[in-house]
């Protein structure tokens, strides 16, 4: 049995179009890998050797400033594909922030794999498009919301991507998560201090909109009162 026809993510990938001849040449160029906490699988800055859809876990995209500090500029899920297909060079470290297994293939193969496939190439611009939606959409959140509208939006956003691969079709949310990031670090994706973060998550608890049982756990107590809070 192909691994392909086992994928936990595989209606929902972009490999989601292909037929089963088509799966198993795709499924000949690539090879699982898994990643640890911290575990890189690209590197800003360096040639575009490699492509990869993710399976299980959660990613960080990240550049780094002048000054040396790191800047996260992105987070990747399940079904997620990273990589710059037809590209040069990487335009952004991508590390894992979870245990994580992906699916990987040498970026040549996987070009001329998609030059072949017609139906694979569009899956691929629509994922393109619509990762440049999103990023439409945090340039906004970035720039003109406040404090309490970004976290309740990242808050929202965490509930609806990161839906185990298992679950039904029908269940597009979670009300119970982990939060693959630490305070530090969900402040530098907001653009935020530390100390704000900390005071928005403390007074959306004292509101009734979310229950913080541990550290990383967030419980979305009333998603429509945090859905107002986003703005």
């Amino acid at each position: 049995m192909l691994p392909c026809e086992t994928c936990v993510v595989r209606n929902r990938a972009i490999c989601s179009s292909l037929d089963m001849d088509e799966l198993k040449a795709l499924n000949a160029i690539g090879r699982r890998r898994t990643l640890e906490p911290g575990e890189s699988l690209m590197w800003e800055g360096e040639d575009s050797v490699l492509v990869a859809n993710v399976i299980e876990g959660v990613l960080k995209l990240s550049t780094g400033t002048e000054d040396g500090r790191e800047q996260i500029v992105g987070v990747v899920y399940p079904s997620d594909f990273i990589g710059r297909p037809f590209g040069s060079t990487t335009g952004h470290g991508v590390t894992a922030l979870t245990d994580a297994r992906v699916c990987v293939f040498s970026r040549q193969d996987f070009d001329a794999f998609a030059r072949d496939h017609p139906k694979l190439e569009h899956k691929l611009l629509q994922r393109t498009l619509a990762e440049l939606d999103r990023t439409r959409r945090w340039m906004l959140l970035l720039g003109r919301k406040s404090a309490s509208e970004k976290l309740a939006s990242f808050l929202l956003e965490m509930s609806e991507r990161l839906i185990e691969p298992n679950c039904g079709h029908g269940e597009t949310v979670l009300t119970r998560f982990a939060l693959p990031f630490s305070r530090q670090q969900v402040a530098d994706v907001l653009g935020l201090t530390i100390e704000t973060v900390s005071r928005q998550f403390t007074r959306l608890k004292a509101d009734g909109l979310i229950d913080l049982p541990s550290r990383r756990e967030v419980v979305i107590l009333d998603r429509e009162a945090l859905a107002a809070e986003a703005g």
